[in-house]
């Protein structure tokens, strides 16, 4: 009996060959198509509160997940109502690697600032910090933080998982590696990094920036003092 050749069956592994071309093909597809629905509406800003054209500009390297950081927030949120709009503040991203969800939380602000309650949101972030970070994941709280500042919800979803915003947390914590920011929180009053010990120093040398008068009033926010700041693996310290 002779040998049936079938000329027009096809290699088989040509064709497991082409339909792997394919779904790869598609899933790249699939993967640049989410990316730039993510994308949709993002804008990079600085986050910025207080008076724009200020004289004294203070810049604060901070990491949501930090303890210390959110220890500190009341000295500040104190500084800032009592200066008013002497003071242009600035906050910026400096997630540590010791803090898992930390640049998570970084980018769902921003998610956040993208309809403008970047403010808002990190304040609610500082004062829930405890709940979130001792979560599995963080999402479901973050999202419900979002629900109660009214933010469109589906938008923000996208935001969270925004490659260009994701980029600014990262571009801002090289920034401040190239100043030599190694801890947070870190501040920079006037662009010399503040030399810091105590909430004390903290508020006598904005208020010396402001009026140099002023130092010997500069009221202490009511805060404790016994936690001023976080390294990277490192003893609780100020921002050194």
């Amino acid at each position: 009996m002779g040998v049936v050749h079938y000329r027009g069956m096809k290699n088989p592994w040509v064709i497991i060959g082409g339909i792997t071309i394919v779904l790869f093909g598609g899933a790249f597809w699939f993967s640049s198509t989410a990316a730039e629905k993510n994308n949709e509406g993002v804008f990079i800003q600085e986050n910025v509160t207080g008076n724009e054209t200020a004289e004294v500009t203070l810049v604060e390297y901070s990491d949501l997940q930090c303890p210390a950081c959110a220890s500190f927030e009341p000295a500040l949120e104190s500084i800032l109502t009592e200066y008013g709009d002497q003071i242009r503040f600035e906050y910026k991203h400096f997630p540590l690697p010791i803090h898992p969800f930390a640049q998570q939380a970084a980018v769902a602000a921003e998610a956040a600032g993208m309809q403008g309650k970047f403010f808002e949101y990190k304040d609610a972030l500082f004062e829930n910090q405890q709940t979130w970070s001792s979560a599995a994941t963080p999402v479901a709280f973050f999202i419900g933080y979002a629900e109660e500042l009214d933010l469109d919800i589906q938008q923000f979803r996208r935001h969270m998982n925004s490659s260009e915003l994701r980029n600014k947390v990262q571009a801002e914590m090289a920034e401040g590696r190239e100043l030599g920011v190694t801890g947070t929180p870190t501040f920079f009053l006037n662009d010399e990094r503040m030399q810091i010990q105590t909430f004390q120093d903290f508020a006598t040398q904005i208020a010396v920036a402001v009026d140099p008068e002023a130092a010997a009033s500069a009221a202490s926010p009511q805060a404790d003092d016994s936690v001023v700041g976080e390294e990277t693996g490192e003893s609780v310290r100020f921002g050194l």
